[in-house]
């Protein structure tokens, strides 16, 4: 079974995150602006810095993971956080684990997390490229977007990252 938890972190953040959809940090005339659909270098680095604390979050300390179990040909989603407790439908409801009784010590896996820092940046709409572009297929450093160009990048994103993280089986552990 595979772990499409740190798959749907690192995409719903990624298109939370990137600079000039909802939110850029710091904008051109503000410290702070709202659905501008641009972007800059200096908000590509503040927005890949949240991205990284927010993935090292969810996924290193609370330990997110989402797992898609066959049962009787249906196919039911299980979501367990920090091993505290799994949302389950076999289970019919929420279970506790007991966390306590059984201490062990897991290395993180740090490729999620690394892979999904690096495709924010290199894929970060505008800031390279943009496809589509605003006034061709593609502009490259034009440090604007759109709304194709967004949900383009978001694919691109799912694909990569779900190749390396789930059929590649990329693992990166420290310690």
């Amino acid at each position: 079974m595979s772990d499409w938890g740190p798959v749907f972190v690192a995409v719903t953040l990624f298109v939370l995150l990137t600079p000039g959809v909802l939110i850029q940090i710091p904008g051109k005339n503000r410290v702070v602006e709202f659905g501008t659909f641009q972007t800059s270098g200096v908000s590509v680095i503040v927005h890949t810095l949240i991205y990284f604390t927010l993935v090292c979050i969810l996924l290193l300390a609370l330990q997110i993971h989402i797992v898609i179990v066959k049962f009787l040909s249906f196919f039911l989603l299980e979501l367990c956080v920090n091993s505290l407790f799994c949302l389950a439908p076999l289970s019919k409801g929420v279970t506790f684990l007991p966390s306590h009784s059984q201490k062990t010590t897991t290395m993180a896996d740090w490729a999620p997390v690394l892979v999904g820092v690096i495709l924010f940046v290199i894929l970060s709409p505008g800031l390279l490229f943009s496809l589509p572009g605003n006034n061709r297929a593609v502009d490259f450093g034009t440090l604007k977007t759109n709304g194709k160009a967004i949900a383009v990048h978001t694919l691109i994103f799912f694909a990569i990252y779900s190749i390396l993280i789930l059929a590649v089986n990329l693992h990166i552990y420290t310690g």
